[in-house]
C-alpha cells in the first residue's frame, strides 16, 4: 500500500482551511478561464453562450468557501432517519417552495 506523504503529516485547522481557500482560488481561476474559451468557441453562433449560462456553476464553486459544503446539501443529522419499512417517508420533498 502505497501512503501519500502529505496525507501522513497532520495539517493544524488552519492549515486545512488554508489550503481549502488556496484550492477554492485556483479553481475559480481555471473556471474562469474555461469559461472564457467555452463562449469564445461555441460553435452555434446563432444560439451564443454568455456567462448568465454558468451562473449554477458559480454557485457551486463559490459554495465551496464554506466549511459546511454545498448549499444544495442538506445538513448533517444527528440521527439517521428511519427507512420507509419502518415508518419513515417515503418521499421528501427536497424542492424549494416558490416566493409568495
Amino acid at each position: 500500500m502505497e501512503v501519500n506523504v502529505s496525507e501522513a503529516i497532520e495539517k493544524t485547522p488552519e492549515q486545512l482551511e488554508e489550503a481549502r481557500r488556496a484550492f477554492v482560488a485556483e479553481l475559480w481561476r481555471r473556471f474562469e478561464t474555461l469559461q472564457e474559451w467555452a463562449v469564445s468557441h461555441w460553435p452555434d453562433q446563432q444560439h451564443p453562450l454568455s456567462s448568465a449560462d454558468f451562473v449554477e456553476a458559480r454557485k457551486e464553486i463559490l459554495s465551496l468557501r464554506s466549511p459546511a459544503g454545498s448549499l444544495n446539501q442538506p445538513a448533517v443529522r444527528d440521527a439517521a432517519e428511519p427507512a420507509p419499512e419502518q415508518g419513515g417517508a417515503q418521499y421528501v420533498d427536497v424542492t424549494p417552495a416558490p416566493w409568495p
